[in-house]
């Protein structure tokens, strides 16, 4: 009926939505270029690659320590101040970035930009959008801004790249600090509910410690959590050191660019479906079932000669399977302990996701530099994420468990 559609999706919450996605296109758009700055950094600043991977890996570290406090702030103030807090560290992140010493690398892209993603991502936008959406649209609605998140990546990393080889890499940055600072405008749009949307019961008050407690209580969030650790180990590797890998199989940086494009335009496709399958299979099993399929895509890509073909292959794959995580880990969060406290929750699993990203991103560049080749670091993307997919099988469903009462 027409109006049970209009009270399921109240104005608050489709602007809201609007709103939370053109943010997170943005953020994950302007963070996945960053890897694109490697190669003219390495040339032209005197930038080592494992000074620029501890650069990334710093970044995802100071992502995920911040991520349980923006979800906190986030929980209890709402997420526009946030938002506007995060979009000027980006920019001063992206300013000091550009000064090209190895300080203002590791200060600006990896610690500042790793506290602003935290502000501008996953953690802060799907909470907001949950205790907006009703239970009936919320997994839908969860899935919206993933997958709309993603296309920043295929508008980005082509038009970095563009501006790399039109301007310099110092001037793209400052045209990606500009995008950075429309994220702040754009938090503008984020309206609160009103009233809890229809068919969402009462919402009890966050509190961050309680809900911190009783989650690290529950066998089946722990072992998702410590899934999780592959999910960054494995993207992360890629996002920072697939470039540096296929330019020196030969291929051009066009090549880079493109693949990271369509990481982007698979991932919205890719995002939907898995939301789709949630509904049908369950969260636990379809999140087991992306970090398989995740580790066979990186077996068969090891294992094939490098070329064009290939690597855009491999990255439309691994596109299709980058952010699906984000319906089936909100679900499991939510179902299980409601949404007062999502943004708390999402980061303390965030947390592990991250020191996974940082030893993905810092151990690829090291073994690189050590060995001359990215060998090691592909066996061990192989390895860890068939362990996460062994555990997140053994994890229970969010079915087995309801929210605790107020």
């Amino acid at each position: 009926m027409p109006t049970a559609t209009y009270n399921s999706w109240p104005p608050a919450l489709v602007l809201s939505l609007v709103a939370a996605g053109t943010i997170l296109s943005i953020s994950m758009g302007l963070r996945q270029s960053l890897g694109l700055f490697m190669e003219p950094m390495v040339q032209n600043a005197g930038v080592s690659v494992a000074t620029f991977g501890f650069a990334m890996a710093l970044q995802n570290l100071a992502w995920g320590i911040g991520q349980p406090f923006m979800g906190a702030l986030c929980d209890r103030y709402g997420g526009r101040l946030v938002v506007i807090a995060s979009s000027a560290l980006f920019c001063a992140g992206l300013y000091l970035i550009g000064t090209g010493s190895p300080l203002g690398l590791q200060l600006g892209g990896g610690l500042m930009i790793g506290i602003a993603v935290a502000g501008t991502s996953h953690g802060v936008l799907v909470g907001i959008v949950s205790r907006l959406a009703a239970p009936a649209v919320r997994g839908t609605a969860i899935a919206i801004l993933a997958a709309t998140g993603s296309l920043g990546t295929f508008v980005l990393a082509p038009t970095a790249q563009a501006l790399i080889e039109r301007w310099s890499w110092q001037g793209a940055l400052g045209g990606l600090a500009a995008l950075a600072a429309g994220m702040a405008a754009v938090a503008f749009l984020f309206r609160s509910g009103g009233g809890n949307a229809a068919g969402a019961p009462a919402q009890e008050k966050p509190n961050p410690r309680r809900a911190i407690t009783e989650a690290m209580a529950d066998r089946s969030f722990v072992i998702s959590t410590v899934a999780f650790f592959a999910c960054g180990f494995q993207l992360i590797f890629i996002a920072t050191h697939l470039p540096k890998y296929i330019a020196i199989c030969g291929l051009p940086p066009s090549v880079s660019a493109e693949a990271i494009a369509l990481i982007g335009i698979c991932n919205a496709v890719g995002t939907l479906v898995a939301g789709y399958l949630c509904q049908r299979w369950g969260n636990k099993n379809v999140l087991a079932l992306i970090y398989l399929l995740r580790t066979a895509s990186i077996a068969v890509f090891f294992s094939l000669p490098v070329s064009v073909e290939t690597t855009l292959v491999f990255a439309a794959a691994m596109g299709f399977l980058w952010l699906s995580v984000v319906p089936p880990v909100s679900g499991l969060i939510n179902g299980r302990f409601g949404t007062a406290n999502f943004g708390t929750l999402f980061g303390v699993m965030f947390l592990s996701h991250q020191l996974g990203a940082f030893l993905g991103a810092w151990l690829g560049g090291l073994s690189y530099e050590w060995s001359g080749s990215y060998a090691t670091a592909w066996i061990a993307l192989i390895l860890v994420g068939t362990l996460a997919a062994i555990l997140q099988f053994l994890a229970e469903d969010e079915g087995s468990r309801r929210p605790q009462p107020a």
